[in-house]
């Protein structure tokens, strides 16, 4: 039923659906950035 409702959100506003991509792409390359930052010093 969840999913009907989001189906039908973004029927309505189809505009949300580029706003979603652009914001799973710049969440993926800030947390591939985040993760390669940080380093462990080894014994």
């Amino acid at each position: 039923m969840a999913d009907n409702k989001f189906s039908q959100f973004l029927s309505d506003h189809p505009r949300m659906i580029g706003v979603l991509f652009t914001m799973m792409v710049l969440l993926s390359s800030a947390g591939g950035a985040a993760a390669s930052g940080t380093s462990i010093a080894g014994p």
